[in-house]
């Protein structure tokens, strides 16, 4: 389908330096005549049961589908003198206006497709269509432009970390083809991205199943290790169970110190990602192919990294301690911990990736929720079972090689997905900015909603380019 389309047969230069020429009968026209306004959100009171409405949160942004999940609103009291224009309505498109120290750039634009009334927080702006524009349309425009700043292409930048100028922003110009096609084009993109997502959603699933084997292996290894020729006893400490009887039970903070010497004049930035572990900030950025943004605050405060240390970052309750790859520093908010002598760093690098450990480190505290520090109180309070050193060695190695064909497996499927998201963002630049005109395949496409809407399976984050592949990184401002 894809590979018949081809190019527009009259072109002319649309005066937009990085747009180029354009089908000549669209037309240039400003964001801002695209939309009746641009309206802040609200975050209201706490609910009182009469003034309740559910208000639409950044977290409520299905990034995989530009549109807005409300399976799980957030109630907040709005009196009704105080909603006016910011009751959203079917079509309403909603821009993020400040990512409260998220590391993405702000400006994600999605499609408000619920008839719940509601309003949304003051952290995201409604922004109704004009007559003329196509809801569904603008939302893939946006995303093009989004796109263009996550990899800080030639556009003008009109945002910053945390907070968007909008006024400057829906200055910018555009071109835009008839009503009509407007309504074709979506249409395309439509049944065109619901076929990627679902190519992607069968990656994923096959990277969750083999996800759940590797953790059966690594689970069972670093509690009760990898044969059953050693009898076993009750451990004491519930997450582990029962243990192999000539194990011992150690207190965290008996076999890991923290780490308290600050950054080294050589030394290099590394980021803590849950995909890839402690890596250089450079090496991090060539593997997801972007530029991330650099800690420019609190320099002198940054904490110094050995080689095999362990860090605990500000995600470490979703996804398990980051073991350094490097030597280096990270920034100040996060722990450092040195291994003891008792300890093979391979081993518990696998014990800190297990589930049950994730789970018991979630146990710590009744305050975790996402962009919520963990520290070192939490990790001491989480006893660990310790082999001696040479059966760490030995189960390392063994679990290593019983996972092997499962982690290459996996390395295909995410390589897969990149290509198929690079396919999309491709896909929608090039139809959207006219390179491609998609008027004969739109018009050959029957029932392009319902088919477009088959595949009602929540995506994991692999899906969205923003997330980082589920990673916590330095990319975020201190």
């Amino acid at each position: 389908m894809i590979s018949a389309l081809g190019p527009y047969p009259d072109l002319a230069d649309s005066g937009v330096p990085w747009l180029g020429d354009v089908p000549r009968h669209w037309e240039i026209r400003r964001l801002s005549e695209t939309v009746k306004g641009c309206f802040n959100g609200i975050w209201g009171e706490e609910p009182n049961q009469e003034d309740d409405l559910p208000c639409v949160r950044v977290a409520d942004f299905d990034r995989g589908r530009r549109r807005v999940r409300l399976k799980n609103p957030t109630l907040r009291a709005i009196p009704p003198g105080q909603r006016g224009a910011r009751l959203l309505q079917r079509g309403d498109l909603l821009i993020e206006k400040s990512g409260g120290g998220d590391q993405q750039p702000v400006g994600m634009v999605v499609l408000y497709d619920h008839d719940e009334t509601a309003v949304c927080s003051n952290f995201v702006a409604r922004m109704p269509a004009r007559n003329g524009f196509d809801p569904r349309f603008l939302v893939y425009m946006h995303e093009y432009l989004y796109e263009i700043r996550l990899n800080a292409r030639s556009i003008k930048q009109t945002t910053g970390i945390q907070n968007l100028d909008s006024t400057a922003y829906l200055h910018e110009r555009f071109a835009f083809p008839p009503p009509s096609e407007q309504i074709a084009i979506a249409g395309f993109l439509d049944y065109a991205c619901g076929l990627i997502r679902k190519y992607i959603n069968a990656k994923t699933r096959l990277m969750a199943l083999l996800g759940d084997q590797r953790n059966a292996i690594i689970h069972r290894a670093v509690t009760r290790g990898l044969t059953n020729q050693a009898g076993l006893r009750p451990s004491g400490v519930p997450w582990l169970g029962d243990v192999p009887e000539h194990w011992t039970i150690w207190r965290s903070k008996r076999l890991f110190r923290p780490r308290k010497e600050l950054a080294r004049p050589s030394d290099v930035q590394l980021s803590a990602t849950q995909a890839y572990g402690v890596i250089p900030q450079a090496e991090y950025e060539k593997r997801i192919g972007r530029k991330v943004t650099k800690i420019n605050m609190h320099l002198q405060k940054r904490r110094h990294v050995e080689l095999g240390d362990f860090v605990i970052s500000m995600r470490s309750f979703q996804g398990g301690l980051e073991r350094a790859w490097a030597a280096g520093c990270i920034r100040s908010s996060y722990v450092v911990l040195r291994p003891g002598e008792h300890i093979d760093v391979d081993f518990f690098s696998y014990v800190f990736k297990s589930r049950a450990y994730i789970g018991a480190l979630q146990s710590t505290a009744n305050f975790i929720r996402d962009g919520q520090d963990l520290n070192f109180d939490n990790f001491a309070a989480v006893d660990l079972a310790v082999p001696p050193i040479d059966e760490q060695r030995s189960i390392a190695c063994d679990v290593r090689a019983a996972i092997a064909t499962g982690v290459k497996t996996e390395g295909r499927a995410r390589k897969e997905i990149d290509l198929l998201r690079e396919l999309r963002a491709r896909l929608i630049a090039d139809v959207v900015r006219g390179k491609l005109d998609v008027r004969n395949a739109a018009a050959g496409l029957s029932d392009l909603e319902s088919i477009a809407a088959t595949d009602d399976l929540e995506l994991l984050d692999l899906d969205d380019p923003a997330a980082d592949e589920l990673s916590d990184s330095d990319e975020d401002l201190e």
